[in-house]
């Protein structure tokens, strides 16, 4: 197999100069991770939320040794708690005045047959993948409909809400929720001048995927891509710039695919 090498990474060009950013799940090595430093090279102040105290503080004490400490906060946030979840969005708007964009990224997988897949596992992966996301989408525009300035709300979804893999009925029904749940936030929120839109990315690899999948599904699922490799989050994170940016602002209620999986 041909493989394609990742590109070079691209430099800032202020696509988000000014703005303030809410990102969840964004602590370290992720696509929630590349996020907020990709915000960052744009311009943006974040605030990033994760469930995972310890790594949210390493990551914002990296990112404001880069960026600067004014550009960068952190506050924990577990997506299954509306308090966490409120406290997170009220932070945004307290430190910096207003809540521009909104990064929907937290998810949870797993791999189990139906036929093993327990009710709590089932639930478990629901209610932080797509609940997680409904809570953090009605915060968002609750917020921006009182501001009335607009703003853009990106989610995180996948291909696998397309297309079938085993022992992913979960995730992917989680995934094609947050799909739908994008579609239907999107034509609720034009009239407040807000956009929604999701990414839906297919293999990007970090060190926690690594952990919690067994090389030979990884060797699997990168032998689909028609470039031979996996993504590195960065490009992901690209265009989740591009969705929060001016550049995509006739568009909402899509869902654009960041994968090279052959058709």
């Amino acid at each position: 197999m041909t493989v394609v090498e990742s590109p070079e990474y691209e430099p800032g060009h202020g696509l988000l100069k000014g703005r303030t950013a809410v990102i969840t799940a964004a602590a370290g090595a992720g696509i929630g991770g590349a996020t907020a430093r990709r915000f960052l090279e744009e311009g943006a102040r974040v605030l990033i939320g994760d469930a995972h105290v310890r790594r949210l503080k390493e990551y914002e004490a990296e990112l404001a040794g880069e960026f600067g400490a004014s550009s960068v906060a952190a506050l924990p946030c577990d997506v299954t708690d509306e308090g966490q979840v409120q406290a997170l969005f009220e932070a945004a708007v307290r430190e910096h005045g207003r809540l521009d964009v909104v990064v929907n990224n937290a998810g949870l997988g797993g791999t189990s047959d139906l036929v093993e897949m327990s009710d709590e596992m089932w639930s478990k992966v629901l209610d932080v993948t797509l609940n997680g996301t409904f809570r953090c989408t009605r915060a968002a525009l609750r917020l921006m409909r009182a501001d009335g300035r607009g703003g853009v709300i990106v989610n995180n979804a996948s291909v696998v809400g397309w297309r079938a893999q085993a022992g992913q009925a979960h995730y992917a029904a989680a995934k094609a929720g947050v799909m739908a749940l994008t579609r239907c936030a999107a034509l609720e929120a034009a009239e407040y001048g807000v956009r929604v839109n999701a990414v839906s990315p297919s293999l990007a690899m970090h060190p926690h995927l690594v952990k919690v999948t067994t090389p030979e599904l990884l060797e699997e699922l990168t032998a689909r891509e028609a470039f031979g490799r996996y993504a590195q989050p960065w490009e992901v994170a690209n265009v989740i710039v591009f969705l929060a940016s001016g550049y995509s602002s006739y568009m909402t209620g899509e869902v654009v695919s960041v994968s090279s999986q052959h058709a």
